[in-house]
């Protein structure tokens, strides 16, 4: 059955789409190569126009599963950012640009889009790497304020070694230890367990373990 067809609106939402990379201990962000004119080819953040009538959440995660190729059940929390009105941004004609976030799931992704770490984001076609430079504080913001975006980056147990990479991919400053686990104590529905994880490959202590008591990632929304 074909899907429904969707009546575009001149208003852009564009998708900021994070994972963390345990492995490379980073944040990546997923970019895409345009398929049509303009800049075909050319690497941009996963982007649709909304559709009269539709929310904010569902344009998100059509840009994500349509342009990217993340399963929808990969997504872990969205959100709203901030918007853009500069009249040249896209060279059809006038759009605003609404700025979402997206959290994904690294072990419910198939290949397919680029991930680039946010240090290393190749130049975007639009006005892309304004939107990134822009909002990449506000997601630094959110971390550990917004639990559904803390949730959906770092998953339901993660380490204190995690939560410091998380937290110098975003803000560009690796915290101290004991400040960011005062900040963590903070955190509603967040609880430092008395688990370790495993020992490090050139020994020192194990890092601590945290869990979320409840669905926090469940809860993750535009408009937070």
């Amino acid at each position: 059955m074909d899907a429904p067809r969707i009546e575009s609106t001149l208003v852009s939402v564009d998708v900021l789409t994070l994972r963390f990379d345990a492995r490379a201990r980073t944040v990546l962000l997923g970019v895409a190569p345009r398929a049509l004119d303009p800049f075909a080819g050319e690497p941009a953040l996963p982007g649709v126009l909304l559709g009269r009538g539709e929310r904010l959440r569902d344009a998100g995660i059509r840009a994500v599963t349509g342009k990217l190729g993340v399963a929808e059940r990969a997504v872990t929390a969205t959100g709203q950012l901030t918007t853009f009105d500069e009249p040249s941004r896209d060279p059809r004609g006038p759009t605003l640009s609404i700025a979402l976030w997206a959290t994904v799931d690294p072990a419910l992704l198939d290949d397919g889009p680029t991930w680039a770490p946010l240090d290393g984001v190749p130049h975007l076609a639009f006005d892309h790497d304004r939107i990134v430079a822009d909002c990449r504080p506000m997601l630094a913001d959110r971390l550990w304020r917004d639990a559904a975006f803390t949730a959906g980056l770092l998953g339901r147990e993660f380490t204190t070694a995690q939560a410091l990479d998380v937290t110098e991919s975003l803000t560009g400053d690796r915290p101290y230890p004991a400040n960011l686990g005062r900040t963590m104590d903070r955190v509603p529905g967040l609880e430092r367990t008395a688990q370790h994880a495993a020992a490090l490959p050139k020994g020192g202590r194990p890092p601590l373990v945290w869990r979320w008591t409840r669905d926090e990632a469940a809860q993750g929304s535009v408009g937070r």
